[in-house]
């Protein structure tokens, strides 16, 4: 007999189940120690609590916990700022922070119930080969306030001046839907609001065409 074919199901997300020996107890260690934010908890008392890394969720269930063979991998914006904070919290560190071969740069931590947890970022270099390329010095001016904020991005993104603004300027060139793509994530997005604050801007992004200098 011929097995019937799979169904194709789309699936929305998932969320890993881990045991824990106290679930009030493992949503504030995940919360106060691992930077997550406690989504839910349900039962009085709680058996089961949601706790959210941005829009990714696990679940923390009552129960026994089984750490051996169990692991959790996130992949994040920024794995060095988020490992700074755990470890200012004496959080457990299973490995250092480093570049692996397979293109992330991750490190790993126990949690309360002795889990291992994995955090990493992309690194660029690894996703395409390089491409070699001419640099040529092109004269330009930039809005004093406009200039400042672009070196303090392109030091949190880690960039040079110049390839923060080549990464910018390819992907503003490239359609996406009805707009074009962007080169900032969700952290990005925050943190250039931030610096917008930080240098006073307080003109949107239309403002160069009413630009003059003095």
């Amino acid at each position: 007999m011929t097995a019937p074919a799979a169904p194709h199901v789309d699936c929305e997300r998932h969320h890993p189940i881990l045991a824990v020996a106290d679930v009030v107890a493992a949503a504030a260690f995940y919360r106060e120690k691992l930077g997550f934010f406690t989504a839910f908890l349900w039962g009085e008392p709680p058996t089961m609590a949601g706790v959210n890394l941005g829009d990714v969720q696990i679940f923390l269930e009552q129960g026994t916990p089984s750490p051996t063979g169990t692991s959790v991998y996130f992949v994040v914006d920024d794995a060095d700022r988020l490992f700074e904070f755990q470890r200012a919290g004496g959080v457990t560190v299973v490995e250092e922070p480093g570049d692996r071969l397979y293109g992330l740069r991750d490190y790993a931590v126990r949690d309360l119930d002795g889990y291992r947890l994995a955090f990493g970022h992309r690194l660029r270099a690894h996703e395409h080969p390089h491409l070699k390329i001419e640099r040529v010095d092109v004269p330009v001016r930039l809005e004093k306030r406009l200039a400042a904020l672009l070196t303090d991005l392109a030091a949190h993104k880690r960039m040079t001046l110049t390839g923060c603004l080549e990464d910018i300027l390819l992907h503003t060139c490239e359609p996406l839907g009805d707009g074009v793509a962007s080169p900032h994530t969700k952290a990005d997005l925050r943190k250039i609001q931030e610096l917008k604050r930080k240098h006073g801007i307080d003109y949107d992004s239309h403002a160069s065409y009413r630009f003059v200098e003095k």
